[in-house]
């Protein structure tokens, strides 16, 4: 199974998050700890979120640095204060929504239904229970809740709306003429003297990183999924045993009559009550036919109450425990005894049962061997893990056992450079380790690091090489072209503005325009933005008028306006949309200011140096 990232920290579990000592503490907020695990696990989790959404691309080594480590701090510190402000205004987030939430994270699901087993499985890979996912859930959406009333909250009066539209969607019609580097190179001479210089005064631009060869061996659930073995005889077993996880639960439909008292009700409040509801049952019994009409006139119920208590139809465990357990033992048509809950005295009368539907074994033979497959494969994992590291300690000579072990083998890597891009096995943090004096000088085994969720990576340095300066005949190649570019660029920001100078004194040079072309603030094509500013910031009273500008490639752009459009008319429609989205980015403020002040207010403490954090 690939790796799940769990789309919740763990904000709200109080018991956990106020668990270890002061040296697995990162910081506190008003008091409750942000622990070391904590830290380290959203952190891990960031890594793997842009991991997937970048791929190769990602610079891991962005994880290292006091930005990311305050980014992520600054989010925990931030989910704190949401959940403290939710619970302060009394806001509440019910069952209902936290089992909808979980209900459809695409983890917990086997072909395209919620897998209360694969959910436990999941969750214990992540070394979490259902009781600390679930409160970590509930304490996501009560954070949700805060923010959405301010980003739902956002105000923008008609008038800047208007001119928001007229200033997006203003046309600026011109025509350009490029000054491009290349033009100019053939024009410059760079002598040997200045890229002697150049050479001389920017080491570090030619500085040769360290870098070296390993030989690993790598431990993951994934590597040995394959070779897990699996039964028809297991399939079988667990599909039988778990038969009410395959198709479609048992139903029942139930009506109510209930009659309400407070959880803080006097003794006598709770007699009265119970005897109301015993007169109830009395009626009942006598005219069980008219049990609909008693409970419109009886049932304190206001959602059901008019229904004649029918609350439809619904699966074992959605109702108070003592409501379910009633439900589940009556037979169809029966009325129970006097129930007790925490909402007051129910009556109850099953008025319908649906059976469960399993599917059948055949559909669903492949995906249990999987789930069988998997579960296996992470138990070997958890068995072998602790031994895999061990040895990779003790042994720190060789891999060899290690890999014996785990039934792996000895791979090589291609040259590592410290700090390198490293992708999905040189994580910072196994960088870092193989850089290590142990490592090198020493000739050690690195640890056993985890790179992703069960998966383990210890490698062994074969061949190194210090850190060292390029050759000044490798390096003056490279020079030359840059010297050259920079002196080009000169000579075509120059040209440029004296004929931008000499348009705007109303000379007429000789220069080859390109076609007219329309651009927006919004919408300005291969436009660089900073050229882009200048033809909007550009007094447009009289036309044509000229700017100029430096683009991003080093080359010079004159830009001539020779028109300016107006947008069409405001619709309605139209002005609803921008509305929308001002309302939301005005909204989204309003949020951040809510933040910023309560972070102002809460006692915030880091018990530690950002730098000097450890990766997860």
């Amino acid at each position: 199974m690939v790796l799940i990232i769990l789309p919740f920290a763990l904000w709200g579990v109080d018991s956990y998050n106020n668990a270890g000592d002061e040296a697995d503490t990162v910081g506190t907020v008003d008091g409750e700890k942000i622990t070391k695990y904590q830290f380290d696990n959203a952190m891990r989790q960031q890594q793997d979120r842009l991991r997937q959404q970048l791929g190769d691309q990602l610079d891991v080594s962005i994880f290292d640095t006091a930005e990311m480590k305050r980014a992520v701090i600054d989010n925990i510190i931030g989910q704190r204060l949401l959940v403290k402000g939710g619970l302060e205004a009394g806001l509440a987030v019910t069952d209902q929504q936290v089992a909808s939430v979980i209900g459809e994270i695409e983890a917990f699901k086997n072909g395209g239904n919620f897998d209360k087993n694969l959910y436990r499985d999941v969750l214990s890979r992540q070394n979490l229970t259902p009781l600390m996912f679930e409160a970590s859930v509930r304490s996501d959406l009560l954070g949700q809740q805060v923010q959405a009333t301010y980003e739902q909250n956002g105000y923008v009066s008609d008038r800047v709306v208007d001119n928001v539209i007229h200033l997006n969607e203003q046309q600026r019609l011109v025509r350009t003429v490029l000054f491009p580097i290349s033009k100019y190179k053939g024009q410059v001479d760079v002598d040997a003297a200045a890229i002697q210089a150049y050479y001389e005064q920017n080491p570090q631009e030619f500085e040769v990183p360290e870098r070296v060869k390993v030989e690993y061996v790598r431990f993951s659930v994934e590597g040995i999924l394959p070779a897990m073995d699996i039964s028809k005889d297991e399939v079988r077993q667990y599909y039988e045993n778990r038969l009410s996880d395959y198709g479609t639960p048992e139903e029942r439909r139930a009506a109510h009559i209930l009659i309400t008292v407070n959880a803080d009700a006097t003794q006598d409040e709770k007699d009265a009550a119970l005897s109301k509801a015993e007169a109830v049952l009395s009626q009942v019994k006598l005219n069980p036919e008219k049990f609909a009409e008693l409970a419109k006139t009886h049932s304190q119920d206001s959602g059901s109450a008019s229904n004649g208590g029918d609350l439809g139809y619904f699966e074992r465990g959605m109702m108070v425990k003592e409501f379910d357990d009633s439900v589940f033992s009556l037979k169809e048509g029966d009325i129970s005894e006097i129930v007790r809950s925490d909402f007051g005295y129910h009556i109850i009368k099953l008025l319908g049962v649906k059976p469960s539907n399993p599917i059948p074994f055949d559909e669903v033979r492949e995906e249990i061997a999987g789930s069988l497959r998997q579960q296996k494969a992470s138990a070997e994992f958890a068995e072998l893990a602790e031994q895999f590291s061990n040895i990779v300690y003790e042994q720190s000579d060789t891999l060899i056992s290690a890999a014996e072990l785990v039934g792996g083998e000895v791979l090589q890597s291609e040259w590592l450079s410290k700090g390198m891009m490293g992708g999905e096995l040189w994580t910072p943090l196994m960088l870092q380790e193989i850089f290590s004096d142990d490592v090198i000088k020493d000739k050690r085994n690195t640890p056993a690091i985890e790179i992703s969720a069960n998966d383990l990576l210890a490698a062994r340095v074969l061949e190194y090489q210090p850190a060292s300066l390029k050759p000044f005949e490798d390096a003056s190649k490279a020079i030359r072209a840059k010297l050259e570019s920079r002196q080009a660029a000169e000579l075509a920001v120059k040209r440029g503005k004296e004929v931008v100078q000499q348009l705007q004194n109303g000379e007429n040079p000789k220069l080859d325009w390109d076609a007219l072309r329309s651009i927006t603030r919004s919408e300005y094509g291969s436009f660089d933005l900073s050229v882009t500013r200048k033809i909007f910031q550009a007094n447009v009273a009289e036309l044509p008028q000229y700017v100029g500008s430096k683009t991003l490639s080093g080359d010079y752009l004159v830009v001539r306006i020779d028109e300016v459009k107006e947008g069409d008319a405001i619709s309605e429609e139209k002005r609803d949309s921008y509305v929308q989205q001002l309302r939301k980015m005005t909204g989204d403020e309003m949020a951040k200011a809510y933040l910023l002040l309560a972070n102002e207010q809460a006692d915030i403490s880091l018990k530690i140096s950002l730098e000097e954090t450890a990766q997860p």
